[in-house]
């Protein structure tokens, strides 16, 4: 008996066809699948692994996995000031600015009886207490100055805020804890990034017994804007200090992380010498106990007010202020020195160098003879490209819209015209109004009578900054009621005034090259070809350094440091000498980019590309930043304005500096005086991000029909209209179109959009154009620090 074939179905001309599924710009499950191939991968085997367990030993593992997790918990508090840590360092911070800070530590100094005091060169109190079997480091920043406070409060353990109950003037109590200082200095601690606090209150004693509980929970209630979870202690006496030392050595410490993943260094002795060759240079030895993570002496270290610097020596010193100093006198001839041996001597091979630019070569963009081939190709490729001449600077997506007759190549700007668009006689009549306007204001003061206290207000009042900030205000309003509107200049062509702009389909996903038409300053900077992939690698990087080591009194080298910076330095009252280990590429210049969020203290508005300063985690420097929308996408708008109750993004060249990072921005007044305007943290180091200025061409319609309509006063010229009829239109109430004709020489035009246009809308052009910072970065040195603190001693 024969097997009888199986016919196989064939689907005929009618088979139903489904459409593929649409899984839109991402992969589907199966392109995921087929791609995977059946790999599974580390963390599903792990997973699998664990459920193939028992119960008992998953509950066995997890108890031994939290039990390891206590004891490390318990061995770091155990280890907080211990013999073999670093001592707990306590920076005092008054909120109050006529507050007696000596009153205070000599309060804490007489908390214990058994207590060993010692004193540092530098000013550091260093106090070991037995019964704690810890010891702490007390260091008090002069009251009124900001930076040295906030340099303190970075590498401090704990930070004590102390307020006074008792005004020291009129000895009655104080409606308002904390003062103007106080607020001044509470909010960029806690910007900056604050570890571990204590609030305490003295002089409470001095309150009647009814009343200080009420007093407490005033206090209590006014820290809590600040501190929330924060508990008042008193310190007026002995024991309420040794109550808040205990509390200091035993509570939860809290970590800063763009400090705990730096090595740093809290001077407490300071020597200079002089090189051989040379006066001017000379190396400064700082001698303290190195904290947080280990020191190679052949990396780079940052000194705030100094600059970043090269090692030449590290060397270990027996620690001179330990937890329990045994007393003994020294030998008649010898002196009780502790011995200094040394650690590490660089090796130029394997020192990081102090290069932060990049040395652009003019001839890197030029070519050598070309060969046979080249000149060959070249001249196939020219057969087929048209020739046209176009203004400066523009590039061959823009010279796509040129027609052949209009193109012709010209300067920025002529002679008569300002880059707002305002001539230079219009510019001169401005002027001269304004000229006979503060003639006016001087006349009429000249009569005015005015009384004793008036005369005394005005006084402190800088006439010259209130008409900037007024004229500043106007314009940032004028800007917040017509974003990015200009006027057509009537005197030039528009195609000249605005050669620099191009037009977009779309903001959002019109293509722009990040490398076109770059700034002859991008070829001195660096860029990551991976930002984020670099900083995750070198966090990662095992530290495998067996040179210094936290928790060790060393002294480092530092090399080639200029003698006139010192002698400045010298010349600060108590001004900290901080030291920061620097990760690789942390000193060279790139274009960082900063989210910075306004405090809303000020009303006033800050204009882009205005001069402020910065801190930025470890550094401190100037610069004239430009601001950008904080957005996704590959393109962010310019904002003219940083307005209040905003965030953007602030774009500057300065030193590559890896997130997580805080940054305090301020700005400087005419008196030299600070002013914190905004609070955010580093983003990234990047030169690819394209920052585009709009600008925005008003017209108003003539005559409308049913989809056309007349529009004048966006063009004056008939060329500009031909020019720029390529660039697609909006309206205010919605609707979009397109210019299709010119209609006689003064600037009308025939445009068509997709509904009915009101007589009442407004039709817009978008231009748009990509901005570069300046090369405005100074850093901050010790030179404009004694400005900054003769400014304050003034107020």
């Amino acid at each position: 008996m024969g097997l009888v074939k199986q016919e196989v179905h064939r689907p005929g001309a009618f088979k139903q066809t489904n459409k593929p599924h649409k899984t839109g710009r991402h992969r589907s499950k199966g392109s995921i699948s087929s791609e995977v191939k059946g790999k599974v991968g580390v963390k599903v085997l792990s997973k699998r692994c664990t459920k193939n367990i028992g119960k008992d030993a998953r509950r066995h593992q997890s108890s031994q996995i939290r039990k390891k997790k206590r004891e490390e918990v318990l061995q770091q508090k155990r280890n907080l000031g211990g013999f073999d840590s670093t001592p707990i360092l306590v920076c005092i911070i008054p909120l109050q600015r006529d507050l007696n800070v000596e009153n205070l530590l000599s309060i804490i100094i007489k908390s214990d009886e058994s207590a060993v005091v010692n004193n540092s060169p530098c000013g550091t109190t260093h106090l070991s207490i037995p019964r704690f079997k810890q010891h702490f480091s007390i260091i008090i920043p002069p009251v009124g100055n900001l930076f040295a406070t906030l340099d303190l409060a970075k590498v401090a353990t704990t930070v004590l805020f102390v307020a006074s109950a008792v005004n020291q003037l009129d000895n009655s109590p104080k409606n308002e804890v904390i003062d103007d200082w106080g607020k001044e200095i509470i909010l960029p601690c806690i910007a900056q990034g604050l570890t571990t606090s204590v609030v305490t209150l003295t002089n409470l004693e001095s309150i009647p017994i009814k009343k200080r509980q009420d007093f407490k929970s005033h206090v209590q209630s006014e820290i809590s804007k600040w501190l929330p979870d924060q508990k008042i202690f008193q310190l007026d006496s002995p024991t309420d200090a040794f109550n808040v030392l205990r509390r200091i050595g035993s509570q939860k410490q809290r970590n800063v992380s763009y400090r705990d993943k730096r090595a740093h260094l809290l001077a407490e002795e300071v020597k200079f010498k002089c090189n051989e060759n040379s006066t001017e240079l000379g190396t400064l030895m700082v001698s303290g106990y190195l904290r947080s993570v280990s020191l190679s002496v052949n990396s780079l270290i940052h000194i705030p007010g100094l600059g970043d610097f090269q090692m030449s020596q590290i060397d270990a010193t027996e620690d001179p202020y330990p937890m329990l100093k045994k007393l003994r006198k020294p030998c008649d001839g010898m002196e009780d020195t502790p011995s200094v041996w040394v650690l590490e001597r660089a090796d130029p091979k394997k020192q990081e160098s102090l290069e932060s630019e990049n040395v652009p070569d003019p001839m890197d963009a030029e070519q050598t003879w070309p060969t046979e081939e080249e000149l060959a190709d070249a001249a196939a490729a020219q057969k087929k490209k048209i020739v046209k001449k176009v203004p400066k600077g523009t590039s061959e997506y823009q010279a796509a819209w040129i027609p052949d007759e209009d193109g012709e190549e010209m300067s920025d700007y002529s002679d008569n015209e300002s880059e707002d668009g305002m001539s230079v006689d219009e510019a001169k009549s401005q002027v001269d109004s304004e000229v006979e306007a503060e003639e006016d204001e001087e006349e009429c003061e000249t009569i005015t009578i005015s009384e004793a206290p008036d005369d005394r207000y005005d006084q402190n009042i800088d006439m010259t900054e209130e008409t900037e900030a007024l004229e500043k205000l106007k314009h940032a309003k004028l800007d917040a009621q017509f974003p990015d509107e200009v006027d057509t200049p009537q005197t030039m062509l528009a195609k000249l005034r605005f050669q620099k702009y191009r037009g977009l389909e779309s903001f959002r996903t019109s293509p722009w090259d990040p490398k076109e038409n770059l700034p002859i300053d991008y070829a001195r900077i660096f860029q990551f070809e991976n930002f984020d992939r670099t900083r995750k690698r070198i966090f990662k990087e095992p530290q495998k350094i067996e040179s210094a080591v936290p928790g060790w009194y060393i002294t480092i080298h530092v090399a080639n440091v200029r003698r006139d910076l010192f002698t400045a330095f010298c010349a600060l009252d108590n001004r900290p000498l901080i030291v920061f280990g620097l990760y690789p590429y942390e000193h060279k210049m790139s274009l960082l980019n900063l989210v910075l969020k306004h405090t809303n203290t000020t009303p006033q508005p800050v204009k882009s590309k205005e001069k402020l300063i910065f801190q930025c985690g470890f550094r401190r420097f100037a610069a004239c930043p430009i601001f950008s929308q904080h957005t996704n996408g590959n393109k962010h708008k310019y904002e003219r304005y940083f307005r209040p109750e905003s965030t953007v993004v602030a774009s500057m060249y300065a030193p590559i500096t890896f997130p997580p990072c805080p940054v305090l921005c301020y700005v400087q007044k005419l008196n030299k005086s600070l002013e914190l305007i905004a609070t955010g943290s580093v983003l990234s180091a990047n030169p690819d991000r394209i920052v585009v200025k709009r600008v925005t061409l008003s017209g108003h319609p003539y005559k409308v029909h049913k989809r056309s309509a007349v529009i004048r006063f966006m063009f004056f010229h008939r060329e500009d209209i031909n020019w720029f009829k390529p660039v697609e239109l909006r309206t205010k109430y919605g609707r979009r179109g397109h210019i299709k004709e010119p209609l006689g020489t003064h600037g009308h035009m025939k445009c068509v959009f997709n509904g009915q246009l009101k007589s009442q809308d407004t039709v817009l052009m978008n231009l748009y154009k990509r901005v570069f910072p300046k090369w405005t970065y100074e850093p901050l040195l010790v030179t404009e620090l004694q400005d900054q603190d003769q400014s304050m001693n003034v107020e």
